[in-house]
């Protein structure tokens, strides 16, 4: 992952933009704040994206440590997705741009397609992240 971070741009706004830029990463993180999901819980959520657009903006963001991914070994095979302590910090973030898209949607062309800005409070981390099973990933940008 450090080998990935070091291509990100140096300003850190242009860096976090970055890590978060793409169509579908704010919505998928949206979904990941509550709790974990499989690939097709999202893919119902999230009905517009491919199932191959999904797959890769997932491995993107496990990449850049905002998403962590669990295989568990049971017939059938699960994989659950959830938000990693340094995705879960993004709460604040998608909130504030979510509630400035509602306040210029008239200004934007956008007001046949406002959705409520609902995200719920950070949850703790320790809440959210077993650390018996998965380990804390990296969350230094520089």
């Amino acid at each position: 992952m450090a080998e990935i971070i070091k291509r990100l741009p140096a300003l850190p706004a242009e860096r976090a933009l970055r890590v978060i830029s793409g169509r579908w990463k704010p919505v998928i993180l949206y979904h990941l704040f509550e709790t974990p999901k499989r690939l097709s819980e999202l893919k119902r959520l999230i009905p517009d994206i491919s199932q191959k657009v999904l797959i890769q903006q997932l491995r993107e963001m496990e990449e850049h440590g905002l998403v962590h991914r669990e295989i568990f070994r049971q017939v059938p095979p699960r994989v659950d997705y959830s938000a990693t302590a340094l995705g879960l910090s993004l709460q604040p973030v998608l909130l504030a741009l979510c509630e400035w898209g509602q306040r210029h949607a008239a200004e934007l062309n956008e007001l046949d397609r406002i959705a409520e800005c609902v995200i719920k409070p950070v949850r703790a981390a320790a809440d959210h992240f077993d650390s018996r099973n998965r380990r804390e990933p990296h969350t230094s940008l520089t």
